[in-house]
């Protein structure tokens, strides 16, 4: 596990890459406010979106998830607590005002950062009144 990519993973840095070159700029691993111990993988602060990628694996994906069989209790305890801890995290996001994007590691990071732009997009109009 220690040498799982925790952030930085391929899917966030296609992704920025992709954001960054249409002219938008974000914070990296920016602190969920009012929770400890938790990031926003790239945050818009002033159009206030935060955009969460998630791992296929560590996350539950219904797709691709897999399921260990050695210790496989345990394991199904850890994925079910970070996908609590997910839920968790949007709901307080959502609940201060933050527009929250999921998306899955295998998702084209394409069509990732053209939905991303369109919802920053949006929220930065509703806050200029255009």
């Amino acid at each position: 596990m220690s040498r799982q990519a925790s952030k930085d993973t391929n899917a966030e840095l296609s992704v920025r890459r992709l954001l960054y070159a249409a002219g938008l700029r974000y914070r990296v691993e920016y602190p969920v406010p009012g929770m400890a111990r938790r990031r926003i993988d790239v945050a818009f602060t002033r159009a206030k979106v935060a955009v969460l990628i998630d791992g296929c694996f560590w996350h539950g994906c219904p797709q691709h998830a897999t399921h260990p069989k050695s210790n496989a209790e345990w394991w199904r305890n850890k994925l079910d607590r970070n996908m609590a801890r997910d839920r968790e995290t949007t709901e307080h996001l959502t609940a201060a005002g933050w527009t929250v994007l999921r998306f899955w590691e295998h998702e084209d990071p394409e069509e990732v950062a053209a939905r991303v732009r369109a919802v920053v997009g949006q929220r930065l109009a509703e806050l200029t009144g255009r």
